[in-house]
């Protein structure tokens, strides 16, 4: 495939970008690390080396009120210079270019200090912020100024100044959070001066030969936010006050529209770059769930963008680039956009990393180097922590065979993509199969295997990597036919009726809601006037077999809000979805039993109320309450003196994901 568009070179303000990829800003908690600059210096030098042109660091704030919390990120004097140069350094020395963000959080900062254009506090934040008074504004945009003063002399090629998302700067441009009457207020024309300000200072500080980017919050997806007529007003503006190129940027933090989710088409964003890029002159990015090199060659030519920005698919694989220059874009490690490490690892105040590349974020400790001597392997499991052993063990150099009974690769991952927005994983399929083959894993698929099967193998280490089964439950009526598991629907398709209760509302339990809320079962039903006339296709038929929605009940023990546990940046998301289809969420239930009736269950049905017994007269109740670990051949091999190592679920079911067991699988293959 020809990827010349996006490798092409491109001029912007006297400095020569290498390529048309701009790595996007992502504050990764290294920026706070004792070990950071080490850590970022190996992290964004990886990326420099895999082709990417541009890389925009995470945010550091240009003073103590704009930080993201007290420990928080940010430049503002000299004696943090030693932090950033060997990051600078590692880049330039690989051939890319990087430009520091800068960062004001304003109202979104977990800071009793928080400040913002008025005291209106955020509806994702606890601190209501304090109003900046006239002085403190014209401070703030002088600290924006001495931030990238510094930055300079850190040897940073530019900065990136971060007016999008909700941020302090959006919070001036935006009626819903600027209700200011002074010179910072009321018109558009005052609400943006703040942003120009900022740009002027820093022109003035940095002089022309160094990038100054822009991120421009293009689409607020807020209640009075922006018009676009005022979003082409101030890019006009932005480019007049120097600004060297525009970066899209799309809904802020506090929207309850999904932007970088799992669930969200690829590039769904992108025609807003097109729609603004004619009426600017200078460079604008174009950014948001761009994971693969065909969408972003495709902007690209169409004239929708000038640059693509990939964050997350950066940290999937480092050489997105170059793999694809190199006509290899099939061994791309595609960014899925599940979140899980990344920015759920951020709110958790952990180092971000990624659930399909656990080595981003921690190159200087995790690495794939050559074996000192090849051992044979036999890798029992083909999950996600099987798969991973199996190839990263044979890329260092050890023969290696991969078994499982079922007859494809991929363990509970198939069951992922039947979800409905959880398609992504089919790109995880795809580079497994890729990565497997051309490390030349033996393949031994439908296979029962038994402890005699190693034996006769010979190998020198056996991974036991065969996954979970399903928790039973002990409650009256478990046997009962209605009663299935969340792998008879998922796995083996069985059929489920129109009215359904789901016992449990973990991951597991919402996906099935949203894989039976999704499906539209037909009851069969035809009335008798419209049998063998021929007309069963009619307008007037189909409507009368259109399927009746399902009914769905979701229930847990905990009383706590159902979802709570899902990913702090996209729950929300699944948890509005089964809303919209009218899913019945229910905390706080206790299991009575299981009969021909339904389900016996004594739940408040509305919040704060009393419990009461009740009959939930469904057709099936499915159980998705946990996991065990499947490990049944662990006693086996280990009485025949095998060397056996037991990763991902089989090793331990409790709080598995996709993410614990891809880590556990390459944990263990860096060990042989």
């Amino acid at each position: 495939m020809s990827f010349e568009t996006l490798l092409s070179p491109l001029k912007v303000s006297k400095t020569t970008l290498k390529n048309r990829v701009i790595m996007g800003s992502m504050h990764t908690g290294l920026e706070e690390h004792p070990d950071g600059s080490l850590r970022l210096a190996a992290f964004y030098a990886e990326r420099a080396r895999g082709g990417v042109g541009l890389i925009i660091t995470g945010g550091f704030a240009p003073n103590a009120a704009g930080r993201v919390f007290e420990e928080g990120a940010e430049l503002v004097s000299e004696e943090q210079l030693d932090f950033h140069r060997p990051i600078v350094k590692a880049v330039h020395e690989n051939g890319g270019k990087i430009a520091l963000q800068i960062l004001h959080t304003g109202r979104y900062g977990i800071l009793e200090t928080c400040v913002a254009p008025s005291p209106i506090t955020a509806p994702i934040n606890f601190y209501r912020p304090k109003e900046l008074t006239n002085g403190e504004i014209l401070q703030t945009i002088e600290d924006y100024a001495r931030c990238a003063k510094l930055s300079k002399k850190a040897g940073y090629d530019g900065v990136e100044i971060m007016g999008s998302e909700g941020y302090l700067i959006n919070q001036f441009i935006a009626k819903c959070t600027n209700h200011r009457s002074d010179e910072w207020g009321g018109s558009y024309e005052n609400r943006i001066r703040f942003p120009l300000r900022i740009v002027e200072r820093v022109r003035e500080e940095v002089g022309e030969d160094f990038l100054l980017i822009f991120r421009l919050s293009c689409l607020d997806l807020v209640e009075d936010g922006s018009s676009f007529e005022e979003v082409v007003e101030l890019g006009k503006c932005l480019e007049k006050a120097g600004v060297s190129i525009i970066n899209t940027g799309i809904g802020w933090h506090e929207a309850r529209i999904p932007t970088i989710a799992m669930m969200v088409p690829r590039a769904a964003f992108a025609w807003v770059t097109g729609k603004l890029r004619p009426h600017l002159n200078i460079p604008i990015v174009t950014s948001n769930r761009i994971n693969d090199p065909h969408v972003a060659e495709s902007l690209l030519r169409d004239g929708i963008a000038d640059m693509v920005s990939m964050a997350r698919p950066l940290l999937a694989d480092e050489n997105f680039v170059n793999k694809t220059a190199e006509g290899r874009p099939e061994e791309i490690n595609t960014c899925i956009a599940c979140n899980q490490a990344c920015l759920d690892h951020i709110f958790q105040m952990k180092i971000a990393s990624c659930l399909v590349n656990p080595r981003a974020g921690h190159e200087t400790k995790l690495n794939y180097k050559a074996a000192a001597k090849s051992k044979s392997i036999a890798v029992i499991g083909a999950g996600p922590a099987g798969m991973t052993a199996a190839y990263i063990s044979a890329m260092r150099g050890h023969k290696v065979t991969l078994f499982d009974q079922r007859p494809e690769l991929g363990g509970q991952i198939n069951y992922a993509v039947k979800i409905p927005g959880k398609e992504e994983f089919y790109e995880v399929l795809r580079f497994y199969r890729v990565m497997l083959e051309k490390y030349g894993v033996e393949l031994k698929l439908g296979q029962v295997v038994s402890a005699e099967t190693t034996i006769s193998g010979n190998y020198d280490a056996v991974v036991l990597a065969t996954g979970v089964q399903p928790r039973k439950i002990e409650l009256e009526g478990s046997n009962h036919p209605k009663v299935l598991t969340y792998l008879d629907v998922l796995d083996k398709e069985r059929i489920v009726g129109q009215k359904v209760a789901v016992i449990g509302a973990g991951g597991i339990g919402i996906d099935v809601a949203h894989f039976l809320t999704a499906q539209t079962p037909f009851s069969g039903e035809v009335p008798d006037y419209l049998q063998g006339y021929g007309i069963l296709d009619s307008e007037a038929a189909l409507a009368l077999r259109k399927p009746k929605k399902r009914e769905v009940t979701v229930l847990q023990r905990s009383v706590e809000k159902i979802g709570k546990r899902l990913g702090k940046t996209t729950g929300w998301a699944h948890i509005q979805t089964l809303k919209s289809h009218g899913v019945q969420l229910l905390p706080g239930a206790t299991y009575l039993k299981i009969d021909d009736y339904g389900l016996h269950v004594r739940v408040a049905l509305k919040k704060g109320g009393e419990p009461q017994e009740i009959v939930l007269e469904v057709d099936n109740v499915i159980v998705a309450a946990g996991q065990e670990p499947k490990r049944d051949m662990e006693t086996s091999l280990r009485k025949v003196g095998l060397e056996v190592h037991v990763i991902g679920g089989a090793k331990e079911a409790s709080g598995l994901d996709a993410e614990t067991a891809i880590k556990d699988g390459a944990e263990l293959a860096v060990k042989f």
